[in-house]
C-alpha cells in the first residue's frame, strides 16, 4: 500500500470541507448517472496521516479504476457532527456512505436502521444492521511484530505505547504490541519493560483526543521520562506530536507509526522505525467497486484484515533498514509467517469478531 504525495495538499482539501458542507470533488460533465460514494471523516479530518487519510485514498482508488464513481467527503469537527453529516449524505442520495472510525458505530447504526435501503460502509467497527458493510483489521497481529522489533532494538530496555481513546480499534494495537514485547522477553530471556499500557488490566496512557498534537507530545514525554526509547502512538494526528518530539530529540527516542506508512504520509521518516499498517485503502476501494458494479455487500462477515490476507502488515523499515540486525529482521519475518499460518495465536479482547 503506497500513499501518494497528494496528501501534501490535504490541507487545501480540508479547508474546502467545512462541517456540514460536502465539497464538490467532481463534476458530471460527461453525463450519465454516476455512482456516488460519500465519506464522513472522524474528527481527525481528511489529512490526519492516519485512518481518515487512508479511507479517502480508497475512495480515490475506486474513482481512478471506475470513472463512473463520483466521490466526496465531509469532515466532522466534533462527534456531534457525525449524525448531521451522515444524514446530509442520505438526503443527497449518495449510493454508498462511508463512516470512518470506531467512534461512529452508534450513530451509523441509528441512521442505518432509519434508512434500511441505504448502503453504508464503516471502518474499524461492526454494527448489527445488514446494510452497513464493516471493514475491520486485526492489527494485534502486526503490532505483535512491532512489539517484538521494538524490544529487540531498544537500547534502554524500555519501550512505550499510548492511545487516543480507550476503544477496541485503538487498544487492539496496544495489546498486540504488549504481546510482542512479552514474546521477545520469553524467547530471549530478557526483561524489556513496556510503559503506557498494561494488557492484563486493560489500562494505560491516553490523550483523550485524536487531533491535538500537544496532548500526544505530553503523553510520550512522560513515557520517555520513564526510560522509553521507542514509542508507538495509536492516536491519529495527535501522534504527530510524538514524532515531532522524537525528531527534535537528537536521537533520544524513535517511534513506530500506525495505520498509514509514516514515511510516506508524514515528514518524520528519520525517526519512524516502521509502521503497523492497516490496508484501509484496498478494503474501501474493493467495497466501493463492488457496490458500484451492483454486487451485494455482505455485512456478515464483512472484511477482516489479517497478516494472511495483507489486510494488516509492517511497512518497510526505510531509514532504519541498515540499522536493524539481519537476525532480528529474520525473526520478525518468521513470526509473521507463523502468525499468518496460525502457528502463533495473537489474541486481544479488542480483536474484531
Amino acid at each position: 500500500m503506497r500513499i501518494a504525495s497528494v496528501f501534501a495538499v490535504g490541507g487545501l482539501v480540508l479547508a474546502a470541507a467545512a462541517c456540514g458542507e460536502a465539497p464538490e470533488e467532481n463534476n458530471n460533465a460527461g453525463g450519465g448517472k454516476k455512482f456516488s460514494a460519500c465519506m464522513v471523516t472522524d474528527t481527525g479530518g481528511i489529512d490526519d496521516k492516519s485512518f481518515n487519510t487512508s479511507a479517502w485514498r480508497g475512495l480515490e482508488g475506486a474513482k481512478a479504476e471506475n470513472s463512473d464513481v463520483d466521490i466526496k467527503f465531509v469532515a466532522s469537527k466534533a462527534e456531534a457532527d457525525y449524525e448531521v453529516n451522515l444524514t446530509q449524505f442520505v438526503n443527497q442520495g449518495c449510493d454508498f456512505i462511508l463512516a470512518v472510525g470506531g467512534l461512529m458505530g452508534g450513530v451509523t447504526s441509528k441512521i442505518a436502521q432509519a434508512h434500511p435501503d441505504q448502503q453504508f460502509g464503516i471502518v474499524d467497527t461492526k454494527v448489527a444492521e445488514s446494510n452497513v458493510y464493516p471493514m475491520q483489521f486485526d492489527t494485534a497481529q502486526a503490532s505483535f511484530l512491532a512489539g517484538y522489533l521494538a524490544a529487540g532494538l531498544s537500547k534502554t530496555g524500555t519501550v512505550g505505547t499510548y492511545g487516543a481513546v480507550k476503544i477496541p480499534p485503538v487498544t487492539v494495537f496496544m495489546d498486540g504490541y504488549a504481546d510482542g514485547v512479552a514474546h521477545y522477553n520469553e524467547a530471549k530471556g530478557k526483561s524489556v519493560k513496556l510503559v503506557g499500557w498494561d494488557k492484563a488490566t486493560q489500562d494505560g496512557s491516553f490523550t483523550n483526543d485524536f487531533v491535538k498534537q500537544d496532548e500526544g507530545k505530553k503523553v510520550s514525554d512522560a513515557l520517555v521520562a520513564q526510560g522509553a526509547d521507542i514509542v508507538m502512538p495509536v492516536a491519529g494526528a495527535a501522534g504527530l506530536g510524538t514524532t515531532s518530539a522524537a525528531n527534535a530529540s537528537g536521537g533520544k527516542f524513535n517511534t513506530i507509526w500506525v495505520d498509514v506508512d509514516g514515511c510516506e504520509s508524514t515528514p518524520y521518516c528519520p525517526v519512524i522505525i516502521t509502521t503497523v499498517v492497516k490496508n484501509i485503502p484496498d478494503a474501501v476501494k474493493e467495497a466501493v467497486l463492488k457496490a458500484a458494479a451492483g454486487e451485494k455487500l455482505e455485512a456478515n462477515p464483512g472484511f477482516l484484515g489479517t497478516l494472511a490476507n495483507n489486510g494488516v502488515s509492517l511497512a518497510p523499515y526505510h531509514d532504519f533498514d541498515s540499522k536493524i540486525p539481519a537476525d532480528l529482521k529474520a525473526e520478525v519475518d518468521k513470526l509473521k509467517a507463523d502468525i499468518a499460518a496460525g502457528t502463533i495465536k495473537v489474541e486481544s479482547p479488542s480483536s474484531p469478531k
